[in-house]
């Protein structure tokens, strides 16, 4: 069952009716259904197509937060092969929101670090929606050393909301864990190739999206604070979130033109919900050809141009 956003309507109409006639004709063989279903499915196409070729950042929002939208896991089991999960931070717990481990990608043995949402409410539960907490981030850092240990390109997939938040989070050094866990992004002498695949979250994504090539999915966002909580500060009114998310320059395509992601990878009209196999295949694609490019470089060019890229950031703006 297909869940629709709330701008999606005209879509959802003309779906449903598409459905209606399928069960009809199913019902009963004497009717035929199929010229009628036919042009219905061009009109659903065409009210597709025109709805996200003018999409709001909020729509995109709502997108980047489908509850249907590919997360890592997904991924992870189309793109890697021989993924194994590495568990806990050695400190004090495991944290399932990041998920972290050694795998092959096009059969060369990669570090692949990402956030899961979970897909249903036990998964999400267990993954926390997302949302690390400081031993997920010491996880992560656990990971990125021994990739740099033995020269094995990173992989990061983002896709979470924030950090958590939480008293114990704090208490155990959340601030601490993201400022280190950026810090050894910045450090590492082998590649980093980062993907925000939904939400990019302030700190909870920048943890380990701090790559030599950063890509965003084309309805995905990434932003220092979600569009709730900057309407909640500036305004103290968190309804004004649609607002706040059209003037925070979030999209995909503001980021490529403030020059903070390097390439936006296109997603099936309706978003990648609706072709989850062909924009993951896609992602694989782009990942591939960016740790081609930068495998020719010798570690310590990586660590400071990594480096150089994300001083020239503050001074582009």
């Amino acid at each position: 069952m297909h869940n629709y956003l709330d701008f999606e309507k005209p879509i959802s109409d003309l779906e449903g009716k598409i459905h209606e006639l399928r069960k009809l004709a199913e019902e009963d063989e004497s009717i035929d259904t199929t010229d009628e279903v036919g042009r219905l499915e061009v009109r659903a196409r065409e009210a597709m197509a025109d709805i996200y070729a003018k999409l709001t950042p909020w729509q995109k929002t709502q997108v980047a937060r489908h509850p249907q939208r590919p997360h890592f896991l997904d991924f992870a089991a189309q793109l890697f092969e021989e993924f194994t999960p590495l568990a806990g931070d050695r400190k004090f717990a495991e944290d399932e929101a990041i998920q972290a481990g050694l795998g092959r990608f096009n059969g060369e043995a990669v570090a692949i670090i990402g956030q899961e949402k979970g897909n249903d409410t036990k998964s999400r539960l267990k993954h926390n929606f997302g949302s690390a907490r400081p031993e997920g981030y010491r996880k992560a850092i656990r990971v990125m050393e021994m990739a740099d240990r033995f020269g094995l390109p990173i992989i990061t997939l983002i896709d979470t909301a924030g950090a958590y938040p939480g008293i114990g989070a704090e208490e155990r050094g959340q601030a601490e864990a993201i400022a280190r866990s950026t810090e050894m992004c910045l450090n590492v002498r082998v590649p980093i190739v980062s993907v925000v695949l939904g939400e990019g979250g302030s700190g909870g994504a920048i943890a380990i999206a701090t790559g030599d090539r950063v890509f965003m999915l084309e309805h995905a966002i990434y932003s220092v604070i979600s569009p709730e909580g900057a309407a909640s500060i500036l305004w103290r009114d968190s309804t004004r979130a649609k607002e706040a998310a059209s003037n925070m320059k979030i999209t995909a395509e503001d980021l490529k033109a403030l020059g903070i992601i390097d390439g936006i990878i296109q997603e099936p009209v309706g978003g990648a919900h609706r072709d989850p196999q062909a924009v993951i295949a896609r992602t694989g694609d782009v990942i591939a050809d960016a740790l081609k490019e930068l495998s020719a470089k010798p570690g310590d060019q990586l660590r400071k141009d990594r480096r150089q890229r994300y001083l020239n950031i503050g001074r582009q703006l």
